[in-house]
């Protein structure tokens, strides 16, 4: 990570003159971080995660005060993908927020035991598994979802996440962890393809699986999301893996491309449908296409779920 520089250490005229030739750039009020020239390349969401997670650690470094990240900054910290990039700095402290307290820091009131705080790169941060269970309880079902799936990719296991929950002194909002806890997936390999499996969910599909496999006459693949014998399987296409150098520096796009068309060759030839989905295209269309391409006699009469907003 690029150096944080903060204006109590510094000479502000020469803070100045480096803004203004843009060797560096302002994080929050007296913080400031050196430009990455190697970060021009990365795609908007990319360089967004790392200002944000510079910006805590910046906090971090500013306050004197006791405190411990949480929630999804220290889900950041954690290197956990994000729905949405936090705007803000959550905190975990003993005292509420001043009157005239920093206006991009979340200040939570709660008590924590030993087991649940770590340091990460010499921040304190809360655990894992109550970073998990303080944002499925506090984000929107979606955000928190994605969180569960990467935790139970990485691992943790989905009861010790339950019973974690089970036993959380703060009882708000359980009912919608334990919702989200209980539809996590650890075979979800990115956000976009947490959010594919949710549309379907949400418009009331059964719920699918994730890495199905396929036996094919060229082996078996597996796709991101589908149903075992009935129902198309469905891809999320991102444009990333079609840019020349993007994975690796001999990273071949068309190679890429000509692999990708072989494969879903293979797949239909075995007999399935198979649906690629973009971040472009609108949750009703993807609703539609999912049942047009599932046979009559398995299409299911959805009824759309109310607890999934």
């Amino acid at each position: 990570m690029p150096e944080i520089l903060l204006a109590r250490d510094h000479d502000h005229g020469t803070l100045r003159r480096a803004l203004a030739a843009r060797e560096i750039e302002r994080l929050r009020r007296g913080a400031y971080t050196a430009v990455d020239s190697g970060e021009t390349g990365l795609q908007k969401a990319d360089q967004a995660r790392r200002r944000a997670k510079r910006t805590v650690v910046a906090v971090h470094r500013q306050l004197t005060a006791h405190h411990v990240v949480s929630h999804e900054s220290a889900a950041l910290l954690h290197g956990a993908p994000v729905w949405k990039v936090p705007r803000s700095v959550h905190l975990i402290q003993r005292y509420g927020a001043k009157a005239d307290a920093a206006p991009d820091v979340v200040r939570h009131r709660s008590a924590l035991s030993d087991d649940e705080v770590i340091t990460l790169g010499g921040v304190p941060v809360t655990s894992l598994v109550r970073t998990v269970l303080d944002c499925v309880s506090t984000l929107p079902p979606l955000d928190g979802l994605v969180l569960a799936d990467w935790a139970l990719s990485r691992g943790i296991q989905r009861e010790d996440l339950v019973a974690a929950l089970e036993v959380r002194a703060d009882r708000r909002h359980r009912r919608r962890a334990r919702l989200v806890l209980e539809l996590g997936d650890g075979g979800a390999q990115s956000p976009w393809e947490t959010r594919t499996r949710y549309v379907l969910l949400r418009a009331g599909f059964p719920r699918p699986r994730t890495q199905v496999p396929v036996v094919t006459r060229l082996g078996t693949f597996h796709a991101d999301i589908g149903w075992d014998d009935w129902g198309p399987l469905v891809e999320f296409d991102g444009f990333v893996k079609y840019q020349d150098g993007v994975l690796n520096p001999g990273y071949d796009a068309d190679a890429a491309r000509f692999d990708e068309k072989r494969r879903e060759d293979a797949i239909r030839a075995a007999g399935r449908r198979l649906l690629r989905i973009t971040a472009r295209d609108r949750v009703p269309d993807i609703v539609s296409w999912v049942l047009r391409e599932t046979p009559p006699a398995h299409r299911p009469t959805l009824h759309p779920r109310s607890d999934l907003p």
